[in-house]
Parts: structure tokens; C-alpha cells; sequence
């Protein structure tokens, strides 16, 4: 705990800072959760096909789900996910013809989560 995932667009293998932004991300997590940083695990995703609305192409997203143990209230996961999607904007370098869309969310895990 927490599990983050990261699903991105293939378009932007070149452009996002993979590496880096986890680097930043657990501890910017640790701190706004009270959590430790090692218990951090962050899984990246490349998503071959991406379709935004009625786009004719030409768009990107990048969508972070942040799972966490139950007990942090709304505010709290608000204020963690506008500091990630703030963090997530500065690890992107913006790509010729994309449009980016970037999104962020924390969700409690399910009471049937176990862990080794």
C-alpha cells in the first residue's frame, strides 16, 4: 500500500519521465498520507489505443489511480490528487500535434485486499 497505477499513451514512451516521476511520486505520497515511502509501488502501463471523445486524433492521456488503506478523508485525496497532477505535468514534455489529458484519482482499496 498504496497501489499506483499508471496507464499512458503510447504515444508518449519519448516524452514522459517514467522513472523520474515515481521517483517524485512516493514520497509526495508518503507525506500527504502518512505513509512510508518504501511501501510504495507504482506500475506504469503503455496503452497501445487511446480514443478522447469525438477527437480526430492527436490526443494523449495519462490516468494515475492511487488505491490507498481506507481511513483518509475526501479532502485529504483531494489534495493528494492535485498535487500528483501537478507533479504528473512536470514530467511530460509536451509533444508536437498532442493534446494532453491528464488525470488523477484516489480510491480506498477493497476490505478484501491482502498483502505478502
Amino acid at each position: 500500500m498504496p497501489q499506483i497505477t499508471v496507464d499512458y499513451s503510447a504515444e508518449l514512451d519519448d516524452t514522459f519521465d517514467r522513472p523520474g516521476f515515481a521517483d517524485a511520486l512516493h514520497p509526495l505520497i508518503a507525506e500527504k498520507v502518512t505513509t512510508k515511502t518504501a511501501a510504495c509501488k507504482t506500475r506504469f502501463r503503455r496503452v497501445e489505443e487511446t480514443v478522447v471523445a469525438d477527437a480526430p486524433g492527436g490526443d494523449a492521456l495519462v490516468h494515475v489511480d492511487i488505491s490507498l488503506l481506507p481511513g483518509r478523508t475526501p479532502e485529504i485525496k483531494a489534495g493528494l490528487t492535485e498535487s500528483v497532477l501537478e507533479l504528473l505535468a512536470g514530467h511530460i514534455r509536451q509533444a508536437a500535434g498532442l493534446t494532453l489529458h491528464l488525470s488523477v484519482e484516489a480510491r480506498d482499496l477493497d476490505p478484501s485486499y491482502r498483502k505478502i
